[in-house]
């Protein structure tokens, strides 16, 4: 009887034994590990920014620039985990009040930004500059007006007499972009450095920033308000500066002004593919 008893609590331990690799084993099969999703275009967009730039005061070469320009015109929505299918694109009732702009960072370091920028319907970014900065901009998904300004350094007058904060800039863009068309590129002083974007349907646009924003470095934003070129000529010429013809082009009167209070700005976390780091 002893030895029968020793022989069925050894077989029992067994049992439990046996028991717990089986449900070990069953965990085992059915535990999922999370890992973050790839998007080749957006892996290939994060190289070739840790390639093209090179910090603060240098300006990408043509090259560099039609190698970044060529990645984002093939990029589409889904590459940065975006689909027009979203209920932000598909809006059921009209906004009201100041719509509320959102944005969201896929990347930044000292060199670059990748952004997200998302404008319900109407909503407004106001003029504002983008300083030492190389700029490109793709829209991803919507409808967007785009204006745009360069600032001109010389007029034949020596001061303005009407208001000594005022700036002349000669326009750039005044146009309404769909999704999808090709990147546009603003240079630190060309290409215009100084827009605002309006959003004629709900919308998402891309910003890749060479360098990005930093106030600690002086590259602080900086909004305007645009004047009519007749408004404030006071009959003063415009000086050719030899990039195009100043018969043909428009210009406006451009004021500093502090950040409007009706531009309502909310970051949210970025939860599209994942970027590996790698060093490049």
């Amino acid at each position: 009887m002893t030895i029968e008893a020793g022989l069925v609590g050894k077989s029992k331990e067994a049992i439990r034994q046996a028991n717990k690799v089986i449900r070990k084993k069953k965990c085992a099969k059915t535990k999922r590990i999370h890992m973050p999703e790839i998007s080749i275009s957006l892996q290939r967009l994060f190289i070739a920014c840790k390639d093209v730039f090179k910090g603060p005061g240098i300006v990408p070469p043509p090259q560099d620039v039609n190698r970044l320009q060529r990645i984002l015109d093939n990029m589409k929505p889904e590459d940065v985990g975006l689909s027009s299918d979203l209920g932000f694109f598909n809006p059921r009732s009209a906004i009201k009040g100041t719509p509320s702009i959102t944005y969201t960072t896929i990347y930044q370091c000292k060199t670059f930004s990748l952004c997200i920028f998302f404008l319900p319907p109407t909503a407004v970014i106001p003029l504002h500059n983008h300083p030492e900065m190389t700029v490109f901009s793709k829209l991803l998904l919507g409808s967007m007006h785009i204006k745009s300004y360069d600032l001109v350094d010389s007029v034949t007058s020596d001061e303005l007499t009407q208001s000594s904060q005022l700036r002349l800039a000669r326009m750039k863009a005044d146009n309404v972009f769909t999704a999808p068309c090709n990147t546009s590129v603003l240079y630190p002083t060309s290409g215009g450095n100084i827009h605002a974007f309006t959003a004629v349907t709900a919308c998402a646009v891309l910003d890749v920033l060479g360098p990005p924003y930093s106030k600690d470095d002086g590259r602080d934003c900086t909004y305007y308000k645009d004047f009519l070129y007749s408004s404030h000529s006071d009959g003063m010429m415009v000086k050719a500066d030899g990039n195009d013809d100043n018969k043909d082009a428009s210009y406006g009167w451009l004021e500093e002004i502090d950040v409007p209070k009706e531009l309502r700005m909310d970051r949210i976390d970025y939860m599209g593919p994942q970027i590996v780091e790698t060093n490049c």
